[in-house]
């Protein structure tokens, strides 16, 4: 399916900032939302420069009343093709863990977020039986770890939820892809101290991204090497699972 019109949220840095100008031709229209005015407003002059038509929000993913109003009214402009839904957040605290604040913020905005981009875009996909919807989960997702639970845990949450939600909407012709990343370069593992294996710049994150949407995988995740580690831990008994979640270093 051609891609004319892209929705994205969290579109001003890290890989949705890649994906926005991956995704930008003539031809295509781009609709971007984020949280900083002027990182957004860069994004959407290097996608102009590439050809592409865009139209920026700052918008709040939690407020799920104007997000919806936001999704209605870019479609009403022109059909939404693909539909990305990529803010997110992390706010471990070193030795100090995770705070009931921001544990409930990671979940407001990880998972929170994500269906309020999502079900919208799903409604509109389901009138007219087309569409593409991505979410982005992480490698995170697979088992929880003692610097970062909340992280993990709306991570994997998100998923799930993915994972189910491309099996009931596969006979609408509605395609679903949950992304999920290992360590890519950006705002959020900018401020990490600790070892990051395998670590990948946000261009190539999006390439790998963009091709697993346009064949319409499932589940799109990388790099493989860090993929295959997060499943041998995941297959690990609880014990031995625990101990190394208790030894793997704290997310700052």
């Amino acid at each position: 399916m051609a891609l004319a019109h892209i929705l994205m949220t969290g579109a001003s840095s890290g890989i949705g900032e890649s994906l926005a100008i991956g995704y930008a031709r003539p031809g295509v229209t781009l609709s971007l939302s984020g949280r900083d005015g002027a990182r957004l407003a860069a994004v959407a002059e290097r996608c102009r420069a590439r050809g592409a038509a865009v139209d920026t929000i700052i918008l709040d993913v939690t407020d799920a009343d104007r997000m919806a109003r936001w999704i209605a009214a870019r479609d009403a402009c022109a059909p939404l093709d693909l539909v990305i839904a990529n803010a997110g957040v992390s706010a471990g605290l070193g030795a100090q863990g995770e705070s009931a604040a921001a544990t409930r913020h990671i979940f407001a905005v990880n998972l929170d977020g994500v269906l309020n981009t999502a079900l919208p875009a799903v409604e509109l996909f389901r009138a007219r039986r087309r569409g593409q919807l991505a979410v982005i989960s992480s490698l995170a997702s697979f088992r929880g770890v003692g610097g970062a639970p909340a992280y993990c845990g709306s991570k994997a949450a998100v998923r799930v939820w993915g994972e189910g939600l491309r099996s009931a909407l596969a006979r609408e012709n509605i395609g679903v892809s949950v992304v999920c990343p290992g360590f890519v370069v950006s705002r959020m593992t900018d401020v990490n101290t600790f070892p990051m294996p395998f670590l990948m710049s946000a261009e190539r994150s999006a390439g790998i991204i963009m091709r697993g949407i346009a064949a319409n995988k499932g589940r799109i995740a990388y790099p493989w090497p860090m993929m295959a580690a997060v499943w041998l831990l995941a297959a690990l008994p609880d014990a031995v699972a625990t101990w190394i979640g208790r030894i793997l270093p704290d997310k700052n």
